[in-house]
């Protein structure tokens, strides 16, 4: 049985290689790659837009930051914290869960958590959104009652997450939940399968909302949710 963290980013990188083309090939072997790290570690994996295609939700600016800045910072903090250890050679799924209940490894955990979570946040945006498929319409009417009813639980986990962390929507059996995390924390540390997620850390979206966190994650959930990312994590196993 493959780990729910290798078959997620499978996916992701799947999709990744579709939209940027020969830039996929990268990704293969990127920090959120499915191979063991080679001499150079694990590199930043690319957005899969250019960075002004999320505007006006989120600035082009905002994500030079966040990608180019924050997003490497953690590439090269665990590139670091990894060299010359027993997990130099692992992939980044396997250092995120092999690291997770280690207090000791905190630090490797945290920064191989946010190079994970930040890639996975990147697929769950895209521009202009879309719409929710059939299929995972029918989850969510189950589970929610309705779209609106989901947003407004989200929306709610955004805001009221305290300090920094993750919103996330998650499937636990065949249901969906909303549910958050703090600072670099993941639902996949308790067994869920993370759909879609929404980063409210402050420089997620300070730039351009300042402490206007709420309306940041109502933004993202109103115009640049990808429901067709969130379909293909739902269908896995």
């Amino acid at each position: 049985m493959k780990n729910r963290c290798t078959e997620i980013l499978a996916g992701m990188i799947t999709r990744r290689q579709a939209l940027l083309g020969t830039a996929g090939v990268l990704l293969a072997a990127s920090g959120a790659g499915l191979r063991p790290a080679r001499a150079a570690g694990h590199p930043l994996p690319p957005l899969p837009y250019p960075k002004d295609a999320l505007e006006p939700v989120i600035s082009a600016r905002t994500l030079e930051f966040h990608h180019g800045k924050h997003h490497q910072g953690y590439v090269n903090n665990l590139n670091n914290l990894i060299a010359k250890t027993p997990m130099e050679g692992l992939s980044l799924e396997q250092i995120v869960t092999r690291s997770a209940k280690d207090p000791a490894q905190a630090g490797i955990f945290n920064n191989a958590a946010q190079v994970w979570n930040h890639t996975f946040f990147w697929n769950s945006l895209k521009p202009g959104g879309c719409a929710v498929p059939a299929e995972l319409a029918d989850a969510v009417n189950r589970s929610f009652g309705g779209l609106d009813a989901l947003k407004k639980e989200l929306g709610q986990a955004a805001a009221s997450q305290f300090g920094s962390g993750w919103a996330w929507l998650v499937k636990e059996g065949g249901r969906l939940k909303v549910t958050k995390t703090a600072n670099a924390h993941t639902p996949l540390e308790e067994g869920l399968t993370p759909l879609l997620t929404i980063d409210v850390w402050e420089h997620a979206y300070y730039l351009d909302y300042q402490n206007r966190r709420a309306d940041y994650a109502a933004a993202v959930m109103d115009k640049l949710l990808n429901w067709e990312f969130a379909l293909e994590n739902f269908r896995r196993k």
